[in-house]
């Protein structure tokens, strides 16, 4: 009897021990998939006298150290010549001070572009918060476009509004304006939050088209390219990080975004990341 209740005991320790361990481990995991990251991409057919622009996406107004020191850092390290904002700068339930202390700083260094995510809608604020981001000196795109010259290049800078909650027009009324707005001779842009809209997108000859709002599915499948779930995509999601090349010859270069505590699951193989692209 003795002897039994010590194999049970020995039994419940290698148990509680192995439970230990794996926590630990997933401790370190979700710790390590906390940091950011910076991917570089480098379009095709880019010039040798290419235009670099940084992606930010899907920040949720998260911090990034005192005054947002870590991530302005490592975006003034890239030293773009202009910072395209893809929605969800803002978070519909945390307070606009960090996003604020992002944009103030990006806007007295660079020339930025933003556009509105889904967030900024649920927040029942997008109008106030485009009102304060045009207040920095940052250009609001709503189903416009902005014609810009970089390294003697012409490039065409358009943006459409999240299609969630749009109260004027539709979100196709709005990226057939901003495509009436370029020229063929032109470079042409188009920032939107939302990546799934490949139908939409097809139909028009952006260049480059910029997105976010998947978080990479937030799990990110090793090995497949692949999020295990994204919203507006579900199980699987197939646009979620990096660079794809349309059937009209676009490429949509995708964020994974910077959410951190904003998200009620922890990110795994999926750090949050600013995008470099040269073009």
């Amino acid at each position: 009897m003795v002897k039994k209740i010590r194999k049970t005991t020995s039994k419940k320790r290698k148990i509680s021990l192995a439970f230990c361990i794996i926590l630990f481990l997933l401790i370190l995991a979700t710790i390590w998939f906390f940091v950011p990251v910076t991917e570089h991409i480098t379009l095709e057919n880019a010039p040798d006298n290419s235009a670099r622009a940084v992606l930010i996406t899907d920040l949720h107004s998260c911090y990034y150290g005192k005054e947002q020191k870590n991530l302005l850092e490592r975006i003034e390290k890239e030293n773009p010549d202009l910072i395209l904002l893809g929605g969800d700068i803002f978070d519909d339930k945390k307070k606009d001070d960090n996003a604020m202390k992002t944009l103030e700083s990006l806007s007295q260094k660079y020339k930025c572009y933003y556009v509105t995510g889904n967030h900024e809608y649920w927040s029942g604020r997008a109008s106030e918060i485009k009102e304060k981001v045009r207040n920095l000196g940052i250009t609001v795109l709503e189903g416009d476009c902005e014609t810009i010259e970089i390294k003697g290049r012409m490039i065409d800078i358009c943006g459409v509004d999240d299609p969630d909650s749009l109260v004027e027009g539709t979100y196709e009324d709005q990226l057939q304006k901003a495509w009436e707005a370029t020229s063929e001779k032109h470079f042409k842009i188009l920032i939107s939050h939302r990546p799934e809209k490949t139908d939409l997108y097809e139909q028009y000859g952006y260049d480059l088209i910029v997105a976010g709002h998947a978080h990479a599915g937030q799990f990110r499948i090793p090995f497949t390219g692949r999020g295990y779930w994204a919203p507006d995509q579900g199980f699987m999601a197939k646009y979620v990080s990096g660079a794809y090349t349309l059937s009209n010859g676009s490429v949509m270069v995708v964020s994974r975004g910077l959410a951190r505590e904003s998200t009620p699951a922890p990110r795994f193989f999926n750090h949050p990341e600013i995008v470099v692209i040269d073009f």
